[in-house]
Parts: C-alpha cells; structure tokens; sequence
C-alpha cells in the first residue's frame, strides 16, 4: 500500500505557506463567543464519515484546533449540496467535499468556492464496486440493466465507475441505472436487493466483504482512475475573503494531522471507528488511500478534465483559480 511516504517533503512547503498564512494583519470580522483579535473561533465543519475524514478527528482529538484558538464542532453530510443553504449564509464554515461535487456546484454557479486543503487521494483496493456474493453478476459487462447504488449522482462514484464502463463497451446513461444511497445504509441496501451493485469506499468495503460476504466486482482507481484524488476541504469565497485568520489558523490545525494521517497509518485507524460505525477490528485491516501534504492544481485538474471528457461538466474548467492561496506579505 501506497501510504507512508507520501509527500514529506511537500509537507515542509505546506508547513511553511501556512505559517506564513497566520501571519497576515487582515482581521477577521468576528463571530461566535470567545472571539479573539477578531478571528472566528467558532467553527461548524461538514465532514463525510470515511477515511477522507480522518485528519479531522485526528485534529479534533489530538487539539491542534484548540492549540490554534478554535472551537471545532463537526456535522455528518451525504455530499456538499446537500448543505449549501448553510454554507451560503455562514451557519456552516467548512466542508469535506469529493472534487466531483465541488466542481459541479461550481460550475452551474450555484455557489462559488475556494480549496483550501486536501484531504484523500485514491489507491488500489480501497473504491470499488460491490456485489453480493451470490450476485449473478461476474464482471462489468454483467451491469447493463442493472441498478448501482452510489452516495451522488453527480459525484465520485459515477466519475470513477464511468471511464470502466466505457471500456466494457456500456453507455453510462444509458446501459445502467444510478440511484442514490446514503452512506450509512450501502451495507443494507446491497444486502436486501434494493440495488444490484453498490460503489463503496473503505471501511466500507472491508466491512462488506466481512458481514455480507460480498466482493469487489472492480476496482474504480485502477488504469484510467488510477491515484485520482478523491475530496478536498472547500470554503464559499465569502468566507474565505471575510475569515482569512480563521482560515490561516485551520489550515495549520488541519496540516499536523494530515501528516500524521500521511505517515502514522494506526492514527488513521484507532480513530475512524470513533465516528463510524466500522469496528476496531475491521478499520485495523482495511484499505487506506494517501493523504496527500500539499495542495496541488494540477492533480485536481485532472479531475476536472475526467468530468469534461464523461460529460459531467459542460465546459472545460481551470481549477487554478479555485486553489486557495495565502496573500503575499509585503
């Protein structure tokens, strides 16, 4: 597994741009008691409960939020749109959001975003296709007809599913059916039949195979989707203008324990079953993706062009402009 040594080096530069960032005389316009020399302190983040969230909790846990003066308070989401309404008007700050779904709300303007940290990045067995097993479906071409369970339609389990679809001769739009099936219930709803096939992330996909039996009918980051990055921390471009201390002092919280995440695979593990429901024994073993150090154009540009080439974005999108960089001190 691809996990230990990822991006060290890239981490010093992260380290180095966010200490920078903290040293910046614009204030934040305050909110939320215990407000200190106008910073935001009180912060609701929207987290996904996989691995993705991870570093999170790590922070949470280990309190390099509190070290950086912030009051941390985290809410579990289905995927970003589904709480735009409370980005949009500042009741929630921060979101875990696949790169899917950012670029898709972007693109049709509903709300405006900055990247402002990575989060996971994809790797060999941990994304896939699930199926009973004693599905009759043998292998890609055996879904055509079929209904697949995914978290969003417009989201990461259709980008990674769609390219391998194509290459089994299926239309995406056509050959299969795509509903949506929150989370929590992948395990339930494959298991009852309510879908032929669900898209999962581990833990998830170790518990599946566990409980259920179940196997993984593809690997969705193998040949075109290969190492693809998965999500990423976003904030409206409103709240990054009007919180920039606030922003500074997360991105440092968020920097430790996302090189932990990077290079301590039992921190990842001890605290994913602290926000699931995935036992001990089952996070101990499962299939973790990297948890990149740095935040980088060009690897979220390669999900954007994925979504233009599967007709998922109308229009070719530069994705530079939406990475969040720290103002020059002069």
């Amino acid at each position: 597994m691809r996990f230990g040594a990822l991006g060290r080096t890239a981490l010093i530069g992260l380290v180095a741009t966010l200490v920078a960032t903290g040293c910046s005389g614009s204030g934040d316009k305050g909110e939320g008691s215990g407000a200190a020399a106008g910073m935001k302190t009180d912060l609701l983040i929207g987290q996904y409960p996989g691995a993705d969230s991870a570093p999170l909790f790590i922070a949470i846990e280990r309190g390099f939020f509190k070290e950086e003066g912030l009051n941390v308070k985290q809410e579990p989401i289905q995927a970003p749109q589904a709480v735009l309404p409370k980005l949009s008007n500042g009741a929630m700050d921060i979101v875990l959001g696949s790169y899917a779904t950012i670029l898709t709300i972007q693109e049709q303007g509903t709300e405006k975003f900055k990247y402002i940290a990575d989060s996971y990045q994809g790797a060999a067995g941990a994304f896939g296709i699930m199926v009973k097993k004693d599905s009759p479906i043998k292998d890609i071409a055996g879904l055509k007809g079929k209904k697949i369970g995914v978290n969003a339609l417009a989201g990461l389990g259709t980008l990674t599913m769609n390219p391998h679809l194509k290459i089994a001769g299926l239309d995406p739009t056509k050959d299969v059916e795509y509903t949506e099936v929150p989370t929590p219930n992948w395990l339930s709803s494959l298991d009852k039949g309510d879908v032929d096939a669900v898209w999962m992330t581990d833990p998830y996909v170790s518990q599946a195979k566990k409980e259920l039996g179940a196997t993984m009918l593809l690997d969705t980051m193998s040949g075109p989707t290969d190492g693809l990055p998965i999500t990423g921390w976003a904030a409206t471009e409103k709240w990054v203008a009007d919180n920039p201390k606030t922003l500074a002092a997360f991105q440092r919280a968020m920097a430790k324990a996302q090189n932990l995440a990077a290079t301590d695979r039992s921190a990842v593990t001890k605290v994913i079953p602290t926000y699931t429901k995935i036992p001990a024994e089952t996070a101990a073993t499962m299939n973790l993706g990297n948890y990149p150090t740095s935040l980088n154009a060009q690897r979220v540009q390669r999900v954007a062009d994925l979504m233009f080439d599967s007709g998922m974005l109308k229009q070719k999108m530069d994705v530079a402009p939406m990475i969040y960089t720290a103002p020059s001190q002069g």
